[in-house]
């Protein structure tokens, strides 16, 4: 067997009931091939809102590509210039369940294109013409087919390739009526989120390129629902056809979907919470939970995969002598607590 390293997530230990690496975004989008300019299956990596140009996507070029352009303009309205957006397009006729579908050449390609380096990934989708949408439990049934597959191609991403993630669906198609929704609390996805809501009135999308970028934005640990660091940029944020803080912001959340909201003697609005696809008792089922620990795997791996092939001293028995060994756990401790302490991502302790 090829040797290897092997890092396994734990569970239930935790005891709780500026640009920068950790904010690379991936974006799986519907739209059309520019000539000569933008290829669909074919990925992009973009620091700034004017990138767009290069692939003949612009603001004047409302209609076939315009997806592309409000969900890359939104999420660069909250990320700074800089921050890295690798973009596919994709036709709109391609399903999320299939965009996700680790088996199939979309979501996939772009993980592989980015080298690992994407630890968010975003799907901005917008439907055909002519689309009828089969609405079961408040959204379109393709949501929730292509949460499963999210969460398997996060945990390949993870498991096969060291370079773990999680990914944010849009709530396509949402009904309107709250009391619709699934419980998301009752799936086992901590690698996956639904969003609900947009900038735009009566919408069948999601603004997940706005959240994406205020993730973008922020250090591992800090909430999309921090309250000091201001307001969604947005000045109208929309649930169904009604403005947010009159759609059932409220039940959206105990639903386990993120979300905007108001509070009461502040203007503007601000995401609900970091919630995951899974039990509010996963170690795992929020966002800043997710990235801490996926930010202290990719340093246990660069700094572990030093070590394969090296000549170790072995006991007569064939086994690592425990002072080597624990010298290797110490190295590994010291890259995470010198890398992540070092930016707030840990306490001091």
């Amino acid at each position: 067997m090829i040797s290897r390293v092997s890092i396994v997530y734990e569970n239930g230990l935790l005891g709780a009931t500026s640009p920068s690496d950790d904010g690379v975004v991936g974006m799986v989008a519907s739209g059309v091939a520019v000539v000569n300019k933008m290829t669909l299956g074919t990925a992009y990596l973009l620091t700034k809102l004017g990138g767009l140009s290069a692939l003949g996507v612009t603001d004047a070029a409302k209609g076939e590509n315009a997806n592309i352009y409000r969900e890359v303009k939104e999420f660069y309205d909250e990320a700074p210039s800089g921050s890295k957006l690798w973009l596919l397009p994709v036709a709109s006729s391609v399903s999320m369940t299939d965009i996700c579908d680790k088996t199939k050449a979309y979501a996939k390609t772009l993980l592989v294109a980015a080298n690992g380096a994407i630890n968010l990934l975003i799907v901005a989708k917008s439907e055909p013409s002519g689309y009828a949408a089969t609405v079961v439990d408040g959204l379109d049934s393709d949501v929730y087919a292509a949460a499963t597959k999210a969460q398997a191609l996060a945990d390949e991403s993870a498991d096969e390739r060291y370079a773990p993630l999680f990914v944010l669906l849009p709530g396509m198609h949402y009904s309107g009526t709250a009391s619709d929704l699934k419980d998301l609390h009752s799936y086992a996805f901590n690698r996956v989120g639904v969003v609900i809501g947009d900038t735009k009135t009566s919408s069948v999308e999601a603004s997940v390129g706005l959240l994406a970028g205020r993730i973008a934005a922020n250090p591992v640990q800090r909430s999309i629902a921090r309250v000091k660091d201001g307001t969604i940029v947005s000045d109208n944020m929309y649930i169904g056809s009604v403005v947010a803080e009159k759609g059932s912001p409220d039940v959206i959340n105990d639903k386990g979907f993120i979300c905007p909201r108001t509070f009461v003697g502040k203007a503007g609005y601000f995401w609900n919470d970091d919630l995951l696809a899974t039990a509010v008792t996963d170690d795992y089922a929020l966002i800043p939970r997710r990235r801490v620990i996926d930010k202290a795997y990719r340093i246990a791996y660069r700094t572990l995969v030093e070590e394969l092939g090296d000549e170790i001293a072995v006991t007569d028995e064939g086994k690592i002598p425990a002072a080597i060994a624990k010298h290797i756990q110490n190295e590994v401790e010291r890259a995470i607590e010198n890398e992540m302490t070092a930016n707030g991502n840990l306490g001091v302790d």
